[in-house]
C-alpha cells in the first residue's frame, strides 16, 4: 500500500508473492483496489533473462486510470507540507498545493506546474521545501521532472 514492490511477477511466480511488505509492514495488493484488474508487473519474454532491477511501482492503473494507493497516499503527505511550508504566502501555498496534481499525471498543465512548483520551492528551500521536493520527485510524472529538469 505504501508502494514498496516486493514481487514484480506476481502472476507469474504468485509463491513469491507477499501478505505483507517487508519494509513498511503494510498490506500488499496485486490488482488495482478500484477496478480489481492485475496490477502489471514485469514483463517476462521467453527464453530471455532480465537482470535490470525492478521498476518502481506505477502510480495509475492502466485498466482504470485510477491513482494507486501509493501515489494517493504521497500526493496527500505532499499536499499537507505544501499547506505547512514557511516563506509562502497563504495565495502560493495554495497555488503550490493546487499544482500537485497535475505533477503526478502527463496533462496539459504538467508544464506550468512544474515551473510554478519549481518557482515556488526556489523562493523557499529548507527542510520543509527539501522534504516536499523528495515526495513530489517520488511520485511525479515523466513529463514533470523533465520540466522540473531532473
Amino acid at each position: 500500500m505504501e508502494g514498496h514492490v516486493t514481487n514484480s511477477t506476481t502472476q507469474r511466480f504468485p509463491q513469491h508473492n507477499k501478505d505483507f511488505c517487508d519494509k513498511c509492514g503494510q498490506g500488499t495488493i496485486t490488482a488495482c483496489p478500484a477496478c480489481q484488474k492485475p496490477i502489471r508487473g514485469r514483463y517476462h519474454q521467453q527464453n530471455v533473462i532480465d537482470l535490470t532491477p525492478d521498476d518502481p511501482a506505477p502510480a495509475h492503473c492502466i485498466a482504470c486510470g485510477k491513482s494507486f494507493p501509493w501515489t494517493e497516499r504521497r500526493l496527500t503527505a505532499a499536499k499537507e507540507l505544501a499547506q505547512a511550508i514557511e516563506g509562502l504566502t497563504a495565495e502560493e501555498r495554495d497555488v503550490l498545493t493546487k499544482s500537485l496534481d497535475d505533477l503526478i499525471r502527463d496533462t496539459s498543465h504538467t508544464r506550468v506546474a512544474a515551473i510554478r512548483f519549481k518557482r515556488l520551492l526556489a523562493k523557499v528551500g529548507g527542510g520543509a521545501g527539501k522534504a516536499l521536493y523528495d515526495v513530489v520527485v517520488d511520485i511525479a510524472s515523466e513529463t514533470a521532472k523533465k520540466a522540473m529538469g531532473l
